[in-house]
């Protein structure tokens, strides 16, 4: 069992930046985890934003490629997600992510980007 809590959202003009942060707990080894973080906007489907292997691999989707940084923390259990120049299509919930032997999932964390 692995449970995620995520915190760090909030409202930011836009070309600002938040840092998301998920703390993992539970019987599974945090450092063997493969960690992702998803958002999804009102109206539209959730979309898979940046993973981190254990081995530290990332992968980002297309439209945060060079504005949003993944980086994890194996002693302190925590993924981060480091957002730099927000845009509004930005906007969304956050919610923290990992797979093993069934999907888990944190209770999101809202990220709104206005002016």
């Amino acid at each position: 069992q692995v449970q995620l809590v995520e915190s760090g959202g909030g409202l930011v003009q836009p070309g600002g930046s938040l840092r998301l942060s998920c703390v993992a707990s539970g019987s599974i080894a945090f450092s063997i985890l493969t960690m992702g973080w998803y958002r999804q906007a009102p109206g539209k489907q959730r979309e898979l934003v940046a993973t981190i292997t254990s081995l530290g691999n990332i992968n980002y989707v297309d439209s945060v490629k060079g504005r949003f940084t993944i980086s994890r923390d194996n002693a302190k259990n925590t993924v981060y997600l480091q957002m730099n120049n927000l845009e509004p299509e930005d906007t969304a919930v956050y919610y923290c992510y990992t797979n093993y032997i069934r999907e888990y999932w944190g209770q999101g964390t809202q990220v709104t980007v206005s002016s």
